[in-house]
């Protein structure tokens, strides 16, 4: 069992930067997966980026890929997402989830723990 919560979410101009990070309690047996998802207004929940938490492998959307990196410090138990060149359609809310075992790693309904989510908006 884990426990996952999120911060560093905030307000920003386009084209600045935020560091979102998730803390967790708790751990998953074996290796697992662990994740940044996102809701924008009116959309479904998206697949952001992930890792893997023994060999640090990482997966990016292609809508993020080169602006946003993910990473981890296991021994802090915590992840984190560097989101670079922020654009209005980054807007939503962020969440961290984690699942067991690291198959189907970018398909938000795998993912079993969740965070509460942080609100990140960006104006243009």
């Amino acid at each position: 069992q884990v426990q996952l919560e999120e911060s560093g979410g905030g307000l920003v101009q386009s084209g600045l930067s935020l560091r979102l990070s998730c803390a967790a309690s708790g751990s998953i047996k074996g290796n697992h997966a662990r994740a940044w998802l996102r809701q924008a207004p009116g959309k479904e929940r998206e697949f952001v980026a992930a890792i893997t938490w023994s060999g640090g492998s990482t997966y990016y959307a292609d809508s993020v890929r080169g602006r946003f990196t993910i990473s981890r410090d296991s021994a802090n138990n915590t992840m984190y997402l560097q989101m670079n060149n922020l654009q209005p359609e980054d807007t939503g809310v962020y969440t961290c989830a984690a699942k067991s075992g690291i198959a189907l790693i970018k398909r938000p309904m795998d993912y079993r723990y969740w965070g509460q989510g942080t609100q990140v908006t960006v104006s243009s």
